[in-house]
């Protein structure tokens, strides 16, 4: 039997235990990207006002990201043990970067004249943030999202090392199987299907939010 047969004959009978993984992956990936964006974005437009600190700030992601994932797993490890809890801190970590950076780029590229003339019309801070800032900024902000995400499900296969679960455990079981191709395969293809699948979503929402596209409708 060729593995594509093996394959086959892997996903008739353990279809229900890949989708499980591969909803328990999908969730990993998803509750990391989200600390990192309910921690980046207010941070990113922190420092979009306070252009000092946003080398210092944004230096900082990038050493974490310096750090090889294993490494970082490790470290978490240490503070929070084995499981899901780690992967999820370490999935956050690695998807700060993105979604900070692209938050105060799309908050400094604002159109000074937009900003003038809602002062102009008497708005207050707050509401030149929400009313102006913010959705001009949005389409950016979500391409940093889609970023983080596509590097949040690779990171998430690592976790497997440390007892998360995920599609990461079949990988890992083919490795440790005497011919194990197909099952590598069987826990890789969804994997690459979600960053893939996860990708092309956010790339529409991403293109709903464009400032251009907006005009246009």
């Amino acid at each position: 039997m060729n593995t594509f047969d093996q394959l086959m004959s892997y996903f008739g009978n353990n279809g229900l235990y890949v989708l499980q993984e591969f909803t328990r992956h999908f969730l990993i990936s998803i509750y990391g990207v989200l600390i990192a964006a309910a921690i980046g974005i207010p941070i990113g437009i922190f420092i979009s006002k306070h252009h000092r600190l946003s080398d210092v700030i944004i230096g900082a992601a990038n050493v974490i990201q310096t750090v090889p994932s294993l490494a970082m797993l490790s470290i978490i490890m240490l503070g929070l043990g084995l499981g899901v809890n780690t992967v999820i801190v370490t999935v956050a970590l690695y998807s700060l970067l993105p979604i900070l950076k692209n938050t105060y780029s799309g908050m400094i590229n604002v159109d000074p004249g937009v900003l003038d003339s809602g002062k102009g019309m008497g708005m207050t801070r707050f509401q030149i943030l929400y009313m102006i800032e913010l959705p001009l900024s949005l389409s950016v902000i979500m391409a940093g999202v889609r970023n983080a995400l596509v590097v949040a499900i690779g990171i998430t296969a690592i976790g497997s090392f440390i007892g998360a679960g995920g599609l990461g455990d079949i990988i890992i079981r083919g490795t440790n199987a005497t011919d194990g191709a197909a099952i590598i395969l069987a826990g890789a293809l969804p994997t690459a299907l979600m960053a893939v699948i996860a990708d092309a979503i956010l790339a529409l929402i991403q293109r709903k939010f464009d400032p251009a596209t907006i005009k246009r409708k």
